[in-house]
């Protein structure tokens, strides 16, 4: 189902995508999807929230710091092109326009992604720096690190490209000194 979800978003857009069209996609009755979901915007949180933990996941460290973080920093702006970013995009935007729908998002999704990106941030750049980072610079370190890709993707509707990714990425590695 969340699989269907993810689909018919991508192919018909937020408006077009109806639980009727999710559960005919997923072949099961529409009562099946309210048993679990109560909107399709639920849904789709779900969708999200399981495609996205594993594809803007912290990776184990590689290389150094700052191929780690340029790394990742590509990860997500590659998950923006994928199915599952194009669901965060659709409801970044149904966010704007609906309070109960930005409330969800940034109570569950955005606020434990952004959990994980602090947590990640912090620990590379204590590899990076040899010490402890305040949690505080980390928070804001965090973003300035995702903000240019978001600005560039939710704000242009253009991809980052490799050049602002790594200046991104040296410009938060030299600010943690």
């Amino acid at each position: 189902m969340l699989n269907a979800a993810d689909d018919l978003l991508v192919e018909q857009g937020f408006t077009a995508t109806t639980i009727e069209g999710i559960a005919a996609r997923a072949g099961v009755a529409k009562q099946t999807i309210y048993r679990w979901w109560k909107s399709k915007v639920d849904i789709l949180l779900d969708a999200l929230t399981d495609d996205a933990r594993e594809a803007l996941a912290w990776a184990v460290p590689a290389g150094t710091a700052a191929e780690d973080l340029t790394a990742h920093l590509h990860r997500v702006a590659d998950f923006f092109q994928e199915p599952a970013g194009q669901v965060l995009q659709a409801l970044l935007g149904h966010a704007q326009l609906d309070k109960d729908a930005a409330a969800a998002l940034r109570e569950g999704f955005l606020l434990e992604q952004r959990e994980r990106d602090v947590a990640g941030l912090g620990a590379l750049l204590e590899r990076h720096t040899g010490r402890a980072q305040d949690p505080a610079a980390v928070d804001r370190l965090a973003d300035l690190l995702l903000g240019p890709v978001y600005y560039r993707v939710l704000v242009l509707g253009r991809p980052a490209d490799r050049e602002l990714l790594d200046a991104t990425a040296r410009i938060v590695l030299g600010s943690a000194g």
